[in-house]
């Protein structure tokens, strides 16, 4: 009986096999690329892979202010943006053959396969870009070689639509470098506050080394690894030739050092501004059922935005190209505002120089109040009134409510000592506090709202929203309205200016009754009785803020008619038509007022306020252009005569302190304002090329300063704008001079109508 050799049997099988796999291989090869077997993307979509890009804000100076995003963190940058050594350290690292295959790199993958991987995994760039973009996590090892031909695939599909410029450019614009550092752009900020274009040798070696494992290969919590990987990326550029050996020596002698900045939405520049663009932005139609009774005037005013500020709604009104809404959570969209990154900052610290120590002459004062923080006049009653409905407003109250605890439980829980984190001006405290007393620390804290922006272009500069964006989010710029005292009396001084009454005109400084709607009297203190029986001039009644002079003017006029003024000058919110209107006790904006006094800086003509020029698809194609909005209000000669006189209170009266104190001499306009018990402190002031707006208050108007000197606008407000100014005049890139004057011709005499 003949029989083979058992060796012949073994090698007719092991080639049998062999070819036989080599065809299964390329029939399932074949099938996947003709869609029967596997997931195989559509041509469209490997044509225009769905990369979700984060919509980007940038400032009027070109600074990125940050990012809107839904899940990664991702912006998109061009390859002309690239370093040339971020290029040359991923090919030689991950793909050396990059330029001479065509998607699949065989002779890599079979050396890598006869040296068990220890001479890489054999996937190419646009393999690992195929698997990025359309490869699911594989759950097991099986899963994982199921899914390699589809790449090999796609892969060589890719390779045939791109170029390999446009291949390694999606690959860096998709990876994700952890710590919502999605793409190179984001990476190269987060890690080193830097772009793409301007990463440094061993800064991009660091990052292409983090994309072999970003885990294993992390710079923040493994520096020793990410070092020693980086210097793998060194060596493997100097053995392909991109750099020499002492180049390679030298920079491998570096230490790692990062300048790593967290990405969350409450840090960084202008957060309020940031929050505030996201709601005008996404804003919906407004509908009146959605709006309580008490609030039907903010329906009206929200409808009028929607109907006439084309940024208001801009995702609800805009459509891409394929008729669908823009996402501003992942279409990349490019918004260009008219934010100064330089002036923001200067703005930001201003505010937190001052608030600081306003904050410790408040403490200083509650030290002595039994109610603290509110004011001495509350009963104690009044004080549970206010701290049981701020307790209702909490989320930990909603939640027990929901899960049916009963009140007194409750309250029970509100008042039991827990361990917790606090706010300070000087870093977050770990302390011992019940709920209830954390409420009353956090409405110790004083509130602020600031707005810097250009009378004649509309361009808003600087915007800040309160003292600190992460613990007090309500945004007291625009979102908050506040009684305005004082600051209204320009207002009425215009009505009268623009009827022809003359800044010299004269009157008696002394008390005055009027007879208000309902017949009864209504006589105005005033908070000093200086000069009191002289004759005046409006001037002086002005620059002094005589309520007396006030209540003189409103007796020539009537209540409608200073709504009417008012309204002209944009006052949106509720204006009641009552005599005691003159002193203010109206609740506006800051946003309001700064577009407001930007009537007498810009000749009679209100400029409305404009916070994006343009926005732009990921593409860079425009989408649309925002320009200022204006109103004649007033003619040029009654605008000169308020300069006259608001410069009057700056030189001369309640806004003196900016001369004094902060040795600003700049000619500019500006008023002070100081509600009832020092509830609100404002100060407005405007130069020739700036108008800023500031306030400063408690959360509730029953928090605030006992005593006047502290408590008054001038005190509480003022010195935001006047460090701001300081700031602002001492940066000359910026272009603003203390030498500008108000363009006021010379033919206008003030004393004119006086003769």
């Amino acid at each position: 009986m003949n029989t083979k050799p058992w060796y012949k049997t073994f090698l007719q099988w092991f080639w049998g096999l062999f070819f036989a796999g080599i065809i299964a291989a390329f029939l399932a090869i074949w099938l996947i690329a003709e869609g029967a077997l596997g997931y195989l993307p559509p041509l469209e979509e490997l044509q225009n892979p769905k990369n979700n890009f984060a919509s980007e804000i940038i400032t009027s100076d070109m600074q990125s202010l940050g990012r809107y995003y839904r899940y990664e963190n991702r912006v998109g940058v061009k390859y002309t943006d690239l370093s040339p050594q971020l290029i040359d350290a991923l090919i030689a690292t991950e793909d050396a053959r990059f330029y001479r295959h065509t998607g699949v790199d065989f002779k890599s993958m079979l050396r890598a396969i006869l040296k068990l991987g220890r001479a890489g995994g054999g996937s190419t760039l646009t393999q690992q870009l195929a698997k990025q973009l359309w490869s699911p996590r594989a759950n097991n090892i099986f899963e994982r070689a199921l899914q390699k031909p589809i790449e090999w695939v796609i892969a060589t599909k890719l390779e045939r639509l791109y170029s390999k410029d446009e291949i390694l450019l999606m690959y860096l614009n998709q990876f994700d470098f952890l710590y919502n550092a999605v793409g190179i752009n984001t990476a190269a900020q987060v890690y080193f506050s830097t772009t793409p274009k301007d990463l440094k040798l061993e800064q991009a070696a660091m990052l292409v080394g983090m994309c072999k494992n970003p885990s294993l290969y992390n710079p923040i919590r493994h520096p020793q690894r990410a070092t020693n990987r980086r210097n793998t990326v060194l060596n493997q550029m100097a053995k392909y030739g991109y750099i020499d050996e002492a180049t390679r020596d030298s920079v491998a002698a570096l230490p790692l050092e990062t300048h790593y900045r967290s990405v969350d939405h409450k840090q960084g520049p202008a957060p309020y501004f940031r929050e505030y663009l996201r709601g005008i932005l996404t804003a919906k139609e407004p509908k009146e059922s959605d709006y309580s009774e008490w609030n039907k005037q903010q329906y009206r005013i929200d409808l009028k935005q929607w109907e006439d500020n084309p940024l208001y709604g801009f995702i609800e009104k805009n459509r891409k190209p394929d008729g669908s809404k823009y996402d501003l959570y992942q279409d990349g969209l490019r918004i260009y505002t008219t934010i100064d990154s330089r002036m923001q900052h200067y703005a930001e610290e201003a505010v937190n120089e001052h608030m600081r120590d306003q904050q410790k002459s408040f403490f200083k004062e509650l030290k002595r109040k039994r109610n603290a923080p509110f004011s001495i006049d509350l009963t104690q009653e009044e004080v549970n009134g206010i701290m049981t409905r701020s307790i209702r407003q909490t989320d930990r109250y909603r939640a027990l409510k929901k899960a049916g605890v009963s009140n007194d439980s409750i309250m029970a829980v509100f008042k039991r000592p827990v361990e917790m984190d606090v706010f300070t001006y000087d870093g977050m405290i770990d302390t011992i506090m019940s709920p209830y007393d954390s409420i009353r620390w956090q409405k110790s804290y004083l509130r602020c709202g600031f707005m810097s922006m250009d009378p004649h272009t509309g361009h808003v500069k600087a915007y800040v929203g309160g003292p600190d964006f992460a613990h007090f989010q309500y945004d007291m710029a625009t979102k908050g309205r506040r009684q305005v005292g004082s600051t209204v009396k320009p207002y009425l001084y215009t009505l009268a200016m623009d009827e022809g009454m003359w800044p010299c005109e004269t009157t008696v400084n002394e008390p005055i009754t009027l007879i208000d709607g309902n017949g009864e009297e209504w006589t105005p203190r005033d908070t000093h009785d200086k000069n009191q029986g002289d004759t005046v001039t409006l001037t002086w009644g002005l620059q002094n803020s005589s309520n007396w002079i006030s209540a003189y003017l409103m007796s020539m006029f009537t209540p409608e008619q200073l709504v009417k003024m008012m309204r002209s000058f944009g006052i949106q919110g509720q204006l009641d038509p009552v005599i005691s209107l003159c002193l203010g006790p109206c609740e506006v904006s800051v946003e309001e007022m700064v577009d407001a006094y930007t009537t007498f800086a810009n000749k009679g003509i209100r400029t409305e306020p404009l916070y994006v020029t343009r926005i732009e698809d990921n593409n860079g194609n425009v989408i649309r252009t925002f320009t200022p909005r204006t109103h004649e209000i007033i003619s040029e000669t009654t605008a000169y005569k308020m300069i006259y006189m608001l410069r009057a209170v700056m030189d001369h009266g309640t806004g003196v302190r900016v001369r004094f104190k902060y040795g600003i001499k700049s000619p500019m306009g500006g008023k002070t304002g100081t509600t009832n018990n020092n509830s609100d402190g404002w100060f407005m002031c405007f130069t020739p090329s700036l108008v800023n707006g500031t306030w400063v208050g408690g959360e509730d108007r029953a928090i605030h300063f006992d005593n006047l000197a502290e408590g008054q606008g001038a005190s509480m407000a003022l010195p935001i704008s006047a460090i701001y100014l300081q700031k602002i005049y001492a940066d000359k890139e910026l272009g603003y001079s203390p030498e500008e004057e108000f363009d006021v011709p010379a033919w206008f005499d003030p004393e004119e109508g006086c003769r």
